[in-house]
């Protein structure tokens, strides 16, 4: 497990302070929660958090019902394997910090696009090693932010508005 690092993870809520209040967020790769409980923390409507390992999953609900905080929603599951069902809901923030090297960004940015997950005006967070950089996006998306923290590179996505609106 690699949490996202203080520095970045602020950055990142820097960038989401005026969005993440209400939203409906989704952590498709929890592993620490780090992402998904900051999101509660700072004012989330609800946080989904994906991890696959249930002994991690575990933790979470008990770290979750230590905060007492009942807006988090913990699932045991593969994130890619979760995200090729019909959706059960449309997400305004997504966290996409998957483990390094296994080549599951760019699979799971296309899921979330074709599957119907984002919601619109949804913002995409996408987080890669400085080594392998972001994968290219799916079409109609736009890189809104990037950054670089020592061995980690970061962004964040949304879909095009007026791209989306001519397909």
């Amino acid at each position: 497990m690699r949490p996202t690092t203080d520095r970045v993870r602020e950055t990142l809520f820097n960038w989401l302070a005026p969005v993440i209040a209400g939203s409906r967020c989704l952590d498709c790769f929890a592993g620490s929660g780090a992402l998904g409980f900051e999101a509660a923390s700072r004012g989330a409507g609800a946080v989904c958090m994906l991890e696959r390992s249930a002994s991690v999953c575990r933790q979470l609900r008990a770290n979750a019902a230590r905060l007492g905080d009942e807006t988090v929603n913990i699932i045991s599951g593969d994130a890619l394997g979760w995200l090729s069902a019909s959706p059960v809901s449309q997400f305004d923030v997504i966290f996409l910090d998957p483990p390094f090297g296994r080549g599951l960004l760019a699979p799971a940015c296309d899921l979330l696009h074709r599957r119907g997950w984002l919601a619109p005006g949804a913002l995409v967070y996408l987080e890669a090693s400085a080594a392998d950089g972001l994968p290219p996006l799916p079409p109609g998306w736009l890189l809104l932010r990037d950054k670089r923290a020592g061995a980690v590179c970061f962004g964040l996505a949304t879909l095009d508005s007026q791209a989306d609106a001519k397909t």
